[in-house]
């Protein structure tokens, strides 16, 4: 193992998957490898993608990808994927979507499953943020699972937040409603020939100027795009360039270095503490406990809390 980190700041690509892999299944052995990894880092800068499923979401990022290629900027993806109830497998439809880029040693994409972690994000997104930022690539693209209103955890782990939006992703209530229109740098209505895109673009300009001004007095751009036809993103990448060059103020920039060390520190706590609830729930819990619960003679809140007070 201890040849991994140094296999990975040489550049080798096959060692950072399989350190990835090694951290989603959060083993110990990847713990000392990501530390030695860590403190190379902190000079990639991190873009968050997210919107609800069927915006186009890796296709933008595709187009997104040849355009900073194109700039001379190296490019890593962490591509976020629904993981089977089953296998915690991830269905790689992201990877298949930018094999364009497979040949090109500029460009390193990696899907990961969510393996049941929640906010859209997959548990060991930090852990690959880490590694990609370890081995010097330019910027670093999270793209979130896909699953609605709850993908908040981006805004932790990048310092842009795209969020893409289509007129077929429902009303403006169901709009207003989404808890991502909250952590949004940069909104995007994608698919912009279909129907209602600009009415949707207007509504969120109208909603936007409504909101009270953000803290950094950053000014959230909506924008108008054709990802399949790579219409648009021209203005994407400069509205980008635009928040990156916004941050690097350093009040701002220490502010977002700390939002992100809280964030990567919650995720890893939070799976530790859920491996040793579920090996307490395997290996402490008594057959009589389980039986009461299920003959409903006691609940689960009495054998949950005895539980959390071992843990504890």
């Amino acid at each position: 193992m201890g040849s991994l980190a140094d296999a990975i700041l040489a550049g080798d690509r096959r060692a950072a998957g399989r350190l990835i892999s090694l951290a989603e299944s959060r083993t110990s052995d990847a713990r000392d490898e990501l530390e030695i990894l860590y403190r190379h880092g902190g000079h990639a800068r991190t873009i968050g993608v997210t919107g609800p499923p069927g915006a186009g979401k890796s296709t933008l990022v595709d187009g997104l990808i040849a355009r900073l290629r194109a700039r001379g900027l190296t490019v890593a993806v962490a591509a976020v994927d629904p993981s089977s109830p089953y296998s915690r497998g991830a269905v790689l439809g992201d990877r298949v979507r930018m094999m364009r880029h497979a040949d090109d040693a500029g460009v390193l994409v990696r899907s990961m499953a969510t393996r049941g972690a929640l906010g859209g994000l997959s548990a060991a997104t930090g852990d690959a943020i880490t590694i990609f930022d370890a081995m010097g690539f330019d910027i670093v693209i999270v793209e979130t699972v896909g699953v609605g209103q709850s993908e908040v955890d981006i805004v932790g782990h990048t310092e842009a937040v795209l969020l893409l939006q289509t007129a077929l992703g429902g009303d403006d209530v169901q709009a207003i409603k989404a808890g991502v229109l909250e952590i949004a740098d940069i909104m995007v209505v994608n698919k912009k020939s279909a129907p209602g895109s600009d009415r949707m673009a207007r509504f969120l300009r109208e909603s936007l100027h409504d909101r009270p001004l953000r803290p950094d007095a950053w000014t959230i751009p909506v924008l108008l795009a054709e990802a399949s036809e790579e219409t648009g993103l021209d203005e994407v990448i400069d509205a980008l360039f635009g928040r990156l060059d916004h941050n690097r103020q350093d009040t701002h920039m220490s502010a977002i270095r700390r939002r992100q060390a809280a964030a990567h520190l919650t995720a890893l706590a939070d799976v530790e503490i859920r491996t040793l609830m579920r090996r307490l729930i395997a290996g402490q819990t008594r057959p009589e406990a389980w039986q009461a619960v299920l003959e409903r003679r006691s609940g689960p809140y009495s054998l949950a809390a005895r539980l959390f007070e071992q843990l504890r």
